[in-house]
Parts: C-alpha cells; structure tokens; sequence
C-alpha cells in the first residue's frame, strides 16, 4: 500500500503538472526539448558516425543546401545536418551535466548557510561572494586552459563557476522555510539536523531548485559553445562551439558560407530559448503570485 507522504507527492505532482500545461510557451519549450534530446540519443540508429571523420567526407568542401545535403557541406566536405545532429549530442551532455555539478553544489552549500547560520553561514557567504564577484567566463577560460583539452573539463570549468546563483536561491528559500510553525515544532520535538534538512526543508526546496536548474541548463550550453568557440574545447568532438569555430577560422564567413554559420547557431538560439519558457513556466507554476 502507497504511504500517505507519497501519496500526497504524487497529487503535488499531478497538480504541478495540470497547472504546466495551461503554459502554452512552457508546453512548446518542453516538446521542442524532447525532440532534440531524442533527435540527439538516436542519432547513432538512423546516421553513420563515420561520415564525421574528415577522412572519408562524402562531399565537396562548402557545397550550398541541395538534395543531397539539406544543410550544405562544411569546409572538409562532411554534411552540415549531419555535424549540427551529432555537435547536439556533445552540446547537451555538457550542459546537463555541468548543471547536475552546479546544482549539486550551489544547493549544499545554500542549504548548509541557511540552517547552521553563524559562523558556517558567514564563511560559506564569503566563499559564494567571491565566485560572485569574479567573471565566470574567464575563471572558465582560466580552468579550461590549465586542465587537459576534454568534455570532462568543460564540464568541471561550467559546473564550477555557476553555482553562486543556485546558493543563494536555495540559502533565502531555506530561511524562509525554517521559520514555519511545523520546522519549529519538528526542532523542539528533537529532530536533528538530518531530520530537518532531510524531511522538512530539502522536499520544500527541491520545487524552485526544479525550476532555477532549467534556466541553468541554458545557461551552460551557451557557456560550452563560447568555450568550444574560443578553441578550449576537445577538438576530437564535434559541438555547435566548435562548428562555429571552425566555420570562422576556415574563411567561411568571407565565402558566404551561410549555411554552415547558420545551422549551429540557431540550435543554441532554440534550444537555450526552449529552456528558459520551461524554466520561466514551472516558475509561474510553483510561485503564482508571478502572474500577476
């Protein structure tokens, strides 16, 4: 027999849910996403990867859209559709997972500052102030430049440098939780810090912190495609960063080449703009007082 607390989530659930899809924009956002994450995924049943290989391209070098290629070659003759699917893979995974990492952290260290206070929350303010304050970008560069080329990198220099934001959010929304009568009386009956934190105020948070990781996810791609542009990226893997980047350092631009600018470059438009109605969405959602 279900519990009565799962019961209860999975009502919170269902209504979270029913009140999403009155968000047309969210709705949208969210079928553009499940499109290219699976347009993504199973890529490898419907394409052959070793078409990528620069070595057995199937066509000539900056060849416009036609039959054969819908979106034109690139410079070495491989297919621009063909290089814009597979860049989506390495694009996505580097954005999710920088996000898990930046989540992951800003969302301990908000917790931590915001129910131990004193001292704790004061050093933890001070680390979050500095990363703050310091350019995300070029700590990015900085970490991406000193580490070996690779996804593993991007993913550590993003997740990193992102968190501050996720802290913050999550440290106020603890406070404000903390001071409810039922925490309250969860503190006086006994309940321990694992108790409170792991039954009481984590679940409350976990809504927003939903809603902020969608909007970071965004964000990371963007940061994976400026890194991958600035040549940091793993030049074995094929990204929208680093298509972009070639199609400039390869003349592309002087040649009128648009279709291979075009291409990697309205994806991250799409994809970081579908992120941010999901995200904007599940923030009308679970704090209504947005609407107005």
């Amino acid at each position: 027999m279900t519990s009565p607390v799962w019961q209860r989530r999975r009502a919170a659930a269902v209504s979270v849910w029913t009140a999403f899809r009155r968000e047309r924009g969210g709705l949208v956002g969210l079928g553009v996403l499940v499109a290219v994450v699976l347009l993504a995924v199973g890529a490898p049943l419907f394409t052959d990867e070793a078409n990528l290989d620069v070595t057995t391209a199937p066509g000539d070098p900056l060849r416009p859209p036609s039959a054969e290629f819908l979106l034109g070659t690139d410079v070495d003759g491989r297919s621009v559709l063909l290089l814009t699917v597979w860049g989506a893979r390495v694009s996505l995974l580097v954005g999710f997972a920088a996000t898990v990492l930046s989540v992951v952290i800003g969302t301990v260290v908000g917790l931590a500052a915001g129910h131990f206070g004193g001292w704790v929350s004061s050093v933890l303010l001070r680390f979050t102030d500095f990363f703050l304050v310091l350019p995300s970008l070029v700590l990015a560069i900085a970490l991406s430049t000193v580490l070996p080329q690779g996804v593993a990198t991007i993913v550590l220099a993003v997740g990193v440098t992102s968190w501050p934001a996720t802290a913050r959010l999550v440290r106020a929304q603890t406070l404000t939780i903390e001071s409810r009568p039922f925490v309250e009386r969860a503190r006086a009956l006994g309940g321990g810090h694992g108790h409170i934190l792991g039954k009481h105020v984590l679940p409350s948070v976990l809504p927003l912190v939903l809603a902020n990781t969608t909007l970071v996810v965004g964000n990371s791609i963007i940061a994976e495609s400026t890194l991958a542009f600035l040549g940091l990226g793993d030049p074995s893997a094929v990204s929208w960063g680093s298509m972009l980047q070639t199609a400039l350092s390869s003349g592309s631009v002087s040649a009128g080449a648009w279709w291979y600018l075009l291409p990697p470059g309205l994806a991250i438009v799409v994809i970081v703009l579908s992120f941010t109605l999901v995200g904007r969405a599940l923030e009308t959602v679970l704090n209504p007082r947005l609407k107005g």
